[in-house]
């Protein structure tokens, strides 16, 4: 005999129930009107909810990295200028999630400048309807792989470290500015060595027993984003490098093979940082990184030679590049101690006819400590502070220090209207 009553309980109990939409959100607010609004909508239109934190440098730094996100969402309504903090905080933020900036300026110098920071932009006051069929639109895009929108712009800023001579602290300098950048300033970061057959870059980063990974030219043919990234050694979640050696290819062979690895990987992360250190001849014509770069940090030592070669140098990257926002960072790093100096600080940038913007002071016991695998930034070594404020330059941030130089010099005017 039929029991309604019974199937009645049985079809509660088999209730079949909706999978929520996901898309992987993370709203980082200023406002409460803005969190009232994004919860609300993701709410009524049955999307899973997204992870809220305030828009603080710390919470971003939390919350960003710890899931599979698909969607930051940044509120800056609060904010006096969108497109500063936008790139202040674009280091922390993964080059794989889509961006979405909502803001109240009504600009658009804002929408290009964020479009060229690889940002969406949603102006402010928006409803409901408008910020989830903007979310599933990028989300869309990013199913497709389409190449509209501006996230695929995305891309990791290209940091080249040179030194105008070999011996100078290049790679030292590389390696201390990517430490600084990935556990300090918590961006993820691709270290490239450059010097394809010496180099000190494992000693510099505190690595031990590692091994270049060594290569051949028919590698090249099956190169793929996974073999790139069975390149790569991993020193930890933020901090990768990327160093080649090869029996059979030449260097300028090996460079180009670099450069296709790290093509691959750049989408992956914040920063690439090259260590181009001159110990080998390293020559700015062959490379392509100028036309890709975004800052370069030019080191010298407080001698005649370095100095002169490092005007060559400036004047070499000054030719090659045509960019309007290049920026070359000068850095005297003091490698010999005061009497052994054959230039000043004053001398040298008489002869630049430039400002030194970072001077790195000489220190006795900087080479036990890293032999010891100890980060000089870490210590309270007299070389600490200046590779803190070179990390904080790099980045854009204004440094407390009234003796920083203010001005880096580029090679054209940017447009900050």
């Amino acid at each position: 005999m039929f029991d309604l009553v019974d199937s009645l309980k049985k079809s509660k109990k088999s209730d079949v129930q909706i999978d929520q939409e996901k898309i992987g959100t993370v709203l980082f607010y200023q406002t409460d009107e803005c969190k009232k609004l994004v919860e609300e909508a993701y709410r009524f239109e049955g999307v899973a909810p997204p992870t809220v934190a305030k828009n603080t440098k710390d919470e971003i730094t939390d919350y960003v990295r710890k899931s599979d996100i698909e969607i930051v969402i940044v509120e800056l309504n609060n904010s006096s200028n969108v497109s500063q903090e936008a790139e202040f905080i674009s280091h922390l933020l993964p080059n794989h999630a889509s961006v979405i900036v909502i803001g109240s300026e009504d600009a658009i110098s804002t929408i290009r400048n964020l479009k060229a920071m690889g940002f969406y932009y949603l102006f402010w006051p928006i409803t409901k309807q408008e910020l989830i069929d903007f979310v599933r639109s990028v989300n869309d895009n990013r199913k497709r792989n389409s190449s509209r929108g501006p996230g695929q712009n995305r891309r990791a800023k290209y940091i080249s470290v040179i030194g105008s001579k070999g011996g100078v602290g290049a790679t030292f300098i590389c390696a201390e500015l990517s430490y600084l950048l990935s556990a300090h300033k918590k961006s993820s970061c691709l270290v490239v060595d450059q010097n394809y057959s010496t180099g000190d870059l494992d000693i510099m980063m505190g690595i031990r027993d590692y091994e270049r990974r060594k290569v051949q030219q028919g590698d090249l043919a099956s190169l793929d984003e996974s073999f790139a990234q069975s390149l790569m050694f991993r020193q930890n979640s933020l901090l990768s490098v990327l160093s080649l050696t090869s029996e059979t290819l030449d260097s300028t062979s090996l460079l180009d093979y670099s450069n296709a690895v790290v093509d691959l990987l750049a989408s992956e992360v914040n920063f690439v940082l090259e260590d181009c250190s001159s110990s080998v001849g390293f020559g700015i014509e062959s490379d392509k990184f100028i036309g890709q770069c975004d800052c370069i940090v030019l080191v010298m030592a407080p001698t005649v030679s370095s100095v002169r070669d490092a005007a060559r140098m400036r004047d070499k990257i000054q030719k090659i590049n045509h960019s309007d926002s290049l920026r070359l960072i000068l850095v005297m790093n003091n490698t010999l101690p005061k009497k052994a100096q054959t230039l000043t600080l004053a001398d040298a940038e008489a002869f630049l006819k430039h400002k030194i913007d970072i001077e790195i002071p000489y220190c006795e016991q900087l080479s036990f400590y890293i032999l010891d695998d100890k980060r000089i930034a870490k210590t309270s070594l007299k070389p600490a502070k200046p590779l803190k404020e070179l990390a904080s330059v790099v980045l854009g941030e204004s440094t407390e220090e009234k003796k920083q130089k203010r001005s880096l010099f580029s090679f054209g005017k940017r447009d900050n209207k």
